[in-house]
């Protein structure tokens, strides 16, 4: 199964005090990198949580949601922390102190403070809350994956589709080549004719002038590996494995290829199909970077 880097996931759990919200949102990184939003209560979930992410991606960019909705029927309630007070009042003496500062920190600078007054919270254990978030985290994981998999056979068609143009242009270089070298040919004889006589033309020396021009602009073995490379990626799109970095692999002897063939190009025939070839892996690339 072919799965996307891109895709977004959503699951609940609900329990006697609250509901549970886990949602995942992830795009392309070349490593599995990810991001924690959950409520400070629940802060010593983010290592399982982590824990069973590993288990189902394998890479990406990911940014992980909680939310927990108290289902009391009564308002917000808050409380004041008089530790967290008592820190923010020393500091301030110490400051005015120090530097001489005039002291106009009131009730309401104090109240301001982080963790003065905080919201009051349910009276949650880590055992508690992770039996629902780990329900609400399984059934995002799923969605995601099911997210990032039809993103994935998206992807797949469309780099079938891909390599199958690209072995189509490698068999018109393969049709065009030959005539390359005849055409140079009939030029040499042509320009050679204009400054001596017909009868005069050493064939030899023509011959030898034809071999090392065919010599110089031959892609036969760019148009082989070119081929090989193709059949190597088609062949990848039907593992069962992550194939992303593979991808992004082939991708560039791809390109390396097709920036040799171009250079060696020396008619406008074969200079647009070098750039229609490096124009589809470049598309190619950028791709398989969205595979994971």
């Amino acid at each position: 199964m072919i799965y996307s880097m891109t895709g977004f996931g959503r699951g609940e759990a609900e329990s006697d005090k609250a509901k549970f919200i886990v949602e995942i949102k992830t795009v392309n990184h070349r490593f599995l990198d990810t991001s924690f939003k959950l409520p400070q209560y629940a802060y010593s979930l983010e290592e399982r949580m982590l824990h069973v992410l590993k288990e189902k991606i394998g890479r990406g960019k990911v940014d992980i949601n909680l939310t927990i909705k108290s289902k009391r029927k009564s308002q917000k309630t808050y409380v004041y922390d008089n530790e967290a007070a008592e820190y923010f009042v020393k500091a301030k003496n110490c400051a005015c102190e120090e530097f001489s500062l005039n002291d106009n920190f009131g009730v309401a600078e104090l109240f301001r403070m982080p963790g003065v007054i905080v919201e009051e919270n349910e009276d949650y254990n880590p055992d508690e809350l992770w039996e629902f978030v780990s329900l609400a985290l399984d059934s995002a994981i799923n969605q995601l994956l099911e997210s990032r998999s039809n993103e994935g056979m998206r992807l797949r068609d469309d780099l079938i589709l891909k390599t199958d143009r690209l072995n189509e242009l490698a068999s018109l270089l393969e049709e065009r080549a030959p005539k390359i070298v005849d055409e140079y040919r009939s030029r040499l004889r042509e320009k050679v004719s204009e400054l001596i006589d017909e009868e005069n033309i050493d064939e030899n020396r023509l011959c030898e002038e034809v071999v090392v021009y065919s010599d110089k602009i031959c892609i036969d073995e760019e148009i082989v590996r070119l081929r090989s490379h193709a059949s190597e990626m088609r062949d990848t799109l039907d593992c069962d494995e992550p194939i992303g970095r593979k991808m992004d692999f082939i991708s560039q002897e791809l390109n390396r290829e097709s920036n040799t063939i171009l250079s060696k190009s020396t008619d406008t025939y074969t200079a647009d199909i070098g750039i229609e070839l490096k124009t589809l892996i470049e598309k190619i690339r950028e791709q398989v970077q969205n595979l994971e």
